[in-house]
C-alpha cells in the first residue's frame, strides 16, 4: 500500500521536530538582508493581484531584528526590484508576461516599488535596487558585506520560493552563513512557502523562529 504524500506544511513540521543536519549557526559578524519588502509585494489592498502575505506581523518582526542590528553595528539592507520605464531592462525574465502587474511593469519611482511603509528604515541602513531574483546578482552586496567583515546573513522577504530562496542560495555559494527567520517570510500560496523553508533548511540556511534570530544575533560580539 502506498501512503499518502505529506503535504509541505507537513513535511516541514517533520523537520521541525527531528533536523536533519547540524546548523551552520552565528558567526562572528552579521548583516539583515531584507529582500523585496516593497508594496508591490506587501501591499494587499493597492495591489492585489501581485502581493501577499504569511505572517501579518512580518514587518514588525523585521523592524525588530534591523533595530537590533544597528545597535550592534551591523549592517542592515534593504533591496527592491523595479525596472526601466519600457522595462527594457528586465531582459528575458521580462518575456513571459506583459499585464499591470507583471514584473517589467514594476517601474523605479513607481508605488510598486516603494518599501512597505511599516518598515522602520534608518539613513545609514543601504539601499539597493535590483533586477533578478538573488540581491546578490549584479548588486555590489557581496563586496558589501565583505568590506564590513560579515560572515553570517540574516535573509528576510518574499517571496520565500523565489527571491528569498534565490539569496540564500548564492548567499551560501559566496561563502557565507545564511539564517532565515520563518516569521519574516512570505509567499502567494502556502505550499511553495514550506516546501522552501524545507528546502533551505536541509541544503542552504538555519530556518529559524524569528525570536531564535534575535537571541542568535544579541549573543555576537557587537561591531
Amino acid at each position: 500500500m502506498i501512503e499518502s504524500p505529506l503535504t509541505a506544511r507537513q513535511l516541514w513540521a517533520a523537520l521541525q521536530a527531528a533536523p536533519p543536519r547540524r546548523r551552520f549557526g552565528f558567526g562572528r559578524r552579521a548583516a539583515l538582508v531584507n529582500v523585496d519588502l516593497q508594496r508591490a509585494y506587501t501591499d494587499l489592498a493597492a495591489f492585489p493581484a501581485s502581493a501577499y502575505e504569511t505572517d501579518p506581523r512580518q514587518a514588525e518582526h523585521v523592524n525588530r531584528l534591523a533595530a537590533l542590528c544597528r545597535a550592534r553595528g551591523f549592517p542592515v539592507v534593504w533591496t527592491h526590484v523595479a525596472y526601466l520605464a519600457d522595462g527594457s531592462d528586465c531582459g528575458v525574465w521580462g518575456t513571459r508576461s506583459d499585464t499591470p502587474d507583471s514584473l517589467q511593469n514594476i517601474k523605479e519611482g513607481s508605488p510598486r516599488a516603494e518599501l512597505d511603509p511599516r518598515l522602520e528604515v534608518a539613513a545609514g541602513d543601504v539601499r539597493l535596487r535590483k533586477r533578478m531574483a538573488s540581491a546578490f546578482f549584479e548588486t555590489n552586496l557581496r563586496s558589501l558585506l565583505t568590506f564590513h567583515g560579515v560572515d553570517t546573513i540574516v535573509v528576510t522577504g518574499g517571496s520565500t520560493s523565489g527571491c528569498v530562496r534565490a539569496t540564500a542560495v548564492e548567499g551560501l555559494s559566496c561563502g557565507f552563513r545564511v539564517v532565515v527567520p520563518v516569521e519574516c517570510t512570505a509567499d502567494r500560496h502556502e505550499g511553495p512557502h514550506f516546501a522552501n523553508l524545507y528546502d533551505m533548511a536541509v541544503k542552504y540556511a538555519d530556518v529559524l523562529p524569528v525570536e531564535e534570530v534575535l537571541a542568535g544575533l544579541a549573543a555576537m560580539p557587537a561591531a
